[in-house]
């Protein structure tokens, strides 16, 4: 029964991208929806990020080890990146209406720093869309007999079928529908699990020491690891496509901007919900706990709840699992065609060749990424990991570009590229603090560097003050 309705909701979902691709008549529409989406689109999208395996599966699992400071990265680091986008970064970057998160990087330095930003920028999605991947085969192998490297395989299959045929349109409106799914799910759960436990506190009173505690101890090691935590979405996750994609699809300044505020407050709140439900699911279910921690939630509603629960639960959760790997099969196409193809073959293609090309790379990145998730199965560092690689190399030119008028474009190169050879160097280290850290100093210790020796013959950046408001 539980098996049979999953496959019509998927089936569902792939016929709404299906419907979608109607809407895609250039590469604008595939990779920005023409930048037509209402508030609520725009809104569920960008709650849609991260709210898949990384919130469900990793931080949920995370929380049960380390307690509130083991999950600062997310939901909370999320959280703080859709705000910071929104005041500081989305104003200029909207005014610029390019394509491409890797178009701005052009806009403000330069063809050579486009090159740059776009090639240090693919490789993070292969191990982002790796960990969606993993947990879509968690599910299935939860609810059928599928080996999990044979539930890899069959989860990017099918969602390169269904971001194949809709793109950013398919995402947008699935991602109203899932989300909505999503939250009453998972408050359905929570509140099951709160009368099973007796209530609220004898959850909380069973929870182990240090659960709650959200401040590190007084230690200078403590507290940059601490705030390292904060940056790694927070931070690292700001001059990503992915979010920019989904920012740019608003069919305003304004709409993107209250989508922002809505999607970062909404997803702190409800990603506080997988984790409580795992607690419970500790305090009420322990053999699960020790069987697969990344399983326990899941495993908890197989074994301990109606089908109704089931069907909306596991139903809702791959279906934002879905939504989540389909934009970041999307994310590293549309750089690849746009930043790295086009520059050198856009005399001689059309706009719909590029629409192909799109969707030739969606097959490319999708087969890497399925070889990454055979090699590596926690999802919680999959994700970290493509993160922090935008962090200590991107994070900084893209910042400076835009408010310091004395950022240069040998300045930026010089910051992408020793950001990201200090992280490497670094992290064959066993050091007191997080590796990306003194990365990202680095990084932007180069950059003031690189713009003071090697300074740009005339401005060409700093947009922040140019173009009047836009309009509704």
């Amino acid at each position: 029964m539980l098996l049979t309705a999953i496959i019509i909701y998927i089936l569902i979902t792939v016929a709404i991208g299906a419907w979608s691709s109607k809407l895609v008549k250039n590469s604008n529409d595939f990779v920005l929806a023409g930048r037509q989406l209402p508030l609520a689109l725009s809104a569920s999208a960008l709650f849609a990020t991260w709210f898949g395996s990384e919130t469900i599966f990793g931080a949920s699992s995370e929380y049960l080890d380390h307690g509130l400071q083991g999950v600062i990265e997310d939901p909370f680091g999320g959280a703080l990146c859709l705000i910071l986008f929104g005041v500081f970064y989305l104003r200029p970057m909207y005014r610029m209406k390019v394509l491409t998160i890797g178009d701005v990087y052009k806009k403000i330095f330069g063809k050579r720093v486009e090159f740059f930003a776009s090639i240090f920028m693919i490789p993070p999605y292969f191990g982002y869309v790796a960990a969606q991947l993993v947990a879509l085969s968690l599910i299935f192998s939860s609810i059928s007999d599928i080996s999990i490297s044979m539930g890899i395989v069959l989860s990017a299959g099918i969602v390169v079928f269904y971001t194949f045929l809709g793109g950013m349109w398919a995402i947008s409106i699935t991602d109203f529908i899932q989300t909505t799914l999503i939250v009453v799910g998972l408050i359905w759960v929570a509140i099951l699990v709160s009368q099973k436990a007796g209530g609220v506190m004898p959850i909380l009173e069973a929870a182990p020491e240090g659960s709650f505690t959200f401040f590190p101890e007084p230690r200078p090691t403590a507290w940059i690891n601490y705030l390292g935590a904060w940056a790694i979405l927070g931070l690292g996750s700001i001059p990503s496509q992915d979010i920019y994609q989904r920012v740019m699809s608003a069919k305003s300044e304004r709409v993107a901007i209250r989508s922002t505020y809505l999607a970062g407050t909404f997803y702190v709140t409800i990603g506080l919900l997988p984790l409580f439900i795992a607690l419970a699911a500790k305090h009420l279910y322990p053999e699960i706990y020790l069987e697969n921690k990344q399983l326990l939630l899941p495993e908890m509603v197989l074994r301990h709840s109606g089908i109704h629960v089931q069907i909306l639960f596991f139903g809702a959760l791959i279906s934002a699992i879905m939504s989540t790997t389909s934009s970041g099969l999307l994310a590293p196409s549309a750089i690849i065609s746009e930043n790295l193809i086009k520059p050198y073959f856009g005399r001689k293609l059309k706009d719909r060749h590029f629409l192909w090309i799109l969707r030739i790379n969606i097959i490319t990145v999708a087969i890497i990424a399925t070889l990454m998730a055979q090699w590596k199965t926690n999802i919680y560092e999959l994700v970290a990991d493509a993160s922090i690689l935008m962090l200590v190399s991107l994070f900084v030119p893209l910042t400076a570009g835009l408010y310091w008028k004395r950022a240069s474009e040998m300045g930026a190169l010089m910051s992408i590229v020793f950001g990201m050879i200090s992280f490497l160097v670094l992290s064959i280290y066993d050091l007191q603090i997080y590796p990306h850290m003194p990365a990202l100093m680095i990084s932007a210790i180069f950059m003031v560097l690189g713009s003071y020796i090697f300074p740009n013959k005339k401005t060409t950046h700093a947009f922040i003050s140019k173009n009047p408001s836009t309009q509704e």
